[in-house]
């Protein structure tokens, strides 16, 4: 078995270089390719790529901007291996992880898996700070960070892997994002194909991102969740709903409080209180914890609010995805 790491970039030099680097330390001893897709970028990665010819098999492609799926898809096809290994560019890669996943396919293969992801201590305290609100069990990150059934998992598409066959067979990535991944696991299931949670296959995710990018980020996650429900209905979960109704439940709660009712409040500053204990030991500073309590109140109101958003427009009201939410749809280009 070959592996082939397909990685597309969008005017990130940078993180190519982090994360080319931390390839070449890799533990794994035997062969594998890296594929750079570069999606329409101004600022391109070519001279970083060109650094690293001599130390990795590498290769590199530039093409229209059409967005990471359809980018990732245009890599596994002019990749060499048979089973494909898919990072964003903000990844950095620990040295024994290909040897991680080689070791599970051995152990019980399976044609799709995906792994958690985890943060380094030289992230900044905002990173670290949204790193646990994507990955904690208290808040809707918790399937990022391994608490999803492990052999239905939805591999999020940063730390996913994907053999040749079902890539062929499924023709990889839709046209939406976010959730094209969440679509893609669906429809491998449908054809017969089964995904798995390696938990010890994380990456650090180096997200480059500020509070008004994480909002918007979130939303957008928000607004693809009912798309895909109307797409799948019979893959729908009440968690999905969540976010939303803590919205809701807190808008009720603070009107309560006029009028003297103290006990849902109290509830709600009880978790946020277990909120910032938890991320303040878990990253050992106090700093990370408030930072970390502003990150999952934008996480649940950003992602909430795209949500009921997206769930008025197209369950209740019937609207055509891509005529509702524009942004979030690519044109297809390879």
């Amino acid at each position: 078995m070959q592996f082939s790491i397909i990685i597309p970039v969008y005017n990130r030099p940078d993180e190519i270089s982090e994360l080319l680097e931390s390839l070449i330390v890799s533990s794994y001893d035997k062969s594998f390719e890296v594929v750079i897709i570069e999606d329409g970028s101004s600022i391109t990665c070519k001279e970083e790529v060109e650094r690293f010819k001599e130390k990795l098999n590498i290769s590199y492609y530039f093409k229209e901007n059409s967005g990471p799926g359809d980018s990732r898809n245009y890599g596994m096809k002019v990749a060499k291996g048979d089973y494909f290994i898919i990072f964003d560019s903000d990844c950095i890669i620990p040295k024994q992880y290909l040897t991680e996943v080689d070791k599970e396919l051995t152990a019980q293969y399976v044609d799709c898996y995906g792994g958690p992801d985890a943060s380094l201590d030289s992230f900044t305290d905002i990173q670290k700070a949204i790193n646990f609100a994507m990955t904690s069990f208290l808040t809707t990150g918790g399937i990022r960070g391994g608490s999803e059934k492990l052999n239905k998992f939805q591999p999020r598409s940063f730390n996913m892997g994907i053999s040749k066959k079902a890539f062929e067979t499924s023709s990889g990535f839709g046209n939406i994002h976010p959730g094209e991944d969440p679509d893609l696991s669906i429809r491998l299931w449908k054809l017969g194909f089964e995904t798995r949670l390696f938990t010890n296959a994380y990456v650090y995710h180096k997200r480059r991102i500020d509070w008004n990018k994480f909002d918007i980020q979130v939303n957008k996650f928000g607004k693809a969740r009912p798309i895909l429900n109307s797409w799948y209905p019979e893959y729908s979960k009440l968690t999905f709903f969540f976010p939303s109704l803590f919205i809701l439940g807190f808008c009720l709660t603070v009107f309560l409080f006029l009028f003297g009712i103290n006990l849902p409040i109290l509830c709600f500053a009880l978790y946020f209180a277990t909120i910032f204990i938890l991320a303040s030991i878990q990253n050992k500073s106090i700093a990370i914890g408030f930072l970390s309590l502003i990150a999952v109140y934008k996480q649940f109101f950003g992602y909430g609010r795209g949500f009921l958003k997206s769930y008025i427009k197209v369950i209740v009201l019937k609207q055509k995805p891509e005529e509702a939410f524009p942004e979030l749809f690519f044109k297809i280009q390879s």
